[in-house]
């Protein structure tokens, strides 16, 4: 989930930073596990940061794996966290996507 307050899509799977969709962490998580995910989450980023520093090219791809594997698990990357069918629009710009009216409707209200 992200940290400011970015535009959500109504069907609340995916915010909105720079014209760019990001998927939302699966709601279906509980409260714990998904704390316990990001506290995940915020580590391996900072072992990203401190290998990329070192020069430690091992530890880094090591570190970013772990980033991986914790959006896995909150429902950020990889399969759909919906069961509906609806296709996945993550990292795309909204304007190609089904969300662009309703992100135009905001942009004219100035709520971007």
């Amino acid at each position: 989930m992200p940290s400011r307050s970015y535009p959500r899509t109504p069907d609340g799977r995916y915010f909105v930073v720079a014209g760019r969709l990001w998927r939302m962490s699966n709601p279906a998580l509980a409260p714990e596990e998904r704390q316990k995910l990001v506290d995940q989450l915020m580590q391996a980023r900072r072992q990203v940061g401190a290998a990329v520093k070192a020069g430690d090219a091992d530890a880094e791809r090591s570190a970013r794996a772990a980033v991986d594997a914790t959006k896995r698990a909150l429902g950020e990357r990889g399969p759909v966290w919906w069961s509906d069918g609806a296709p996945d629009f993550n990292r795309r710009m909204v304007a190609s996507t089904p969300y662009a009216q309703w992100h135009a409707t905001l942009s004219t209200s100035g709520s971007t």
